[in-house]
């Protein structure tokens, strides 16, 4: 009696879906979904208390100028919430794009292209907008009095 077996080709079949192999070890696909549904609340909180503040108290978005941003970041506590809701959005953001890059590009090539391209505006963005928050100056010299805000005039 003869067996018969079959073996699989050693080139796969150019119709074969991409299999891609497993190359991280560890828990961080775990530590992501977790961060990404924690920030996500965060980003919530921050985001609606941002809007509520610069949209409804006062003269809502007509009030929004130079003076009201620079009285704004006049304080630490509006810098560092103005800071934790651009680090969590960047990093929220970034680690979407980068699960999308990993589900939907099938070359490993293209894949770590786009993740080094994704990491660097992500890093860019996140040192621009801090040096913004921080290095920001309410009351620069040489301004119009009208356009600045009312304790720069003290």
């Amino acid at each position: 009696m003869a067996e018969t077996t079959t073996e699989k080709p050693v080139i796969a079949s150019p119709r074969d879906p991409y299999k891609r192999r497993k190359t991280t070890r560890g828990n961080y696909e775990l530590y992501s979904w977790v961060f990404m549904r924690a920030s996500g609340v965060l980003l919530i909180v921050l985001i609606f208390g941002h809007l509520f503040v610069n949209l409804m108290v006062g003269d809502g978005v007509h009030a929004i100028d130079f003076a009201f941003v620079g009285g704004k970041w006049s304080s630490p506590f509006w810098q560092v919430w103005d800071l934790l809701m651009l680090w969590l959005a960047m990093l929220h953001g970034t680690n979407g794009v980068r699960t999308v890059i990993n589900d939907y590009a099938e070359r490993d090539g293209v894949r770590m292209t786009l993740k080094v391209v994704l990491y660097l505006a992500a890093v860019i963005t996140v040192v621009l907008g801090t040096l913004v928050i921080f290095t920001f100056t309410p009351c620069p010299t040489g301004e119009p009095a009208d356009l600045l805000p009312a304790f720069c005039s003290a």
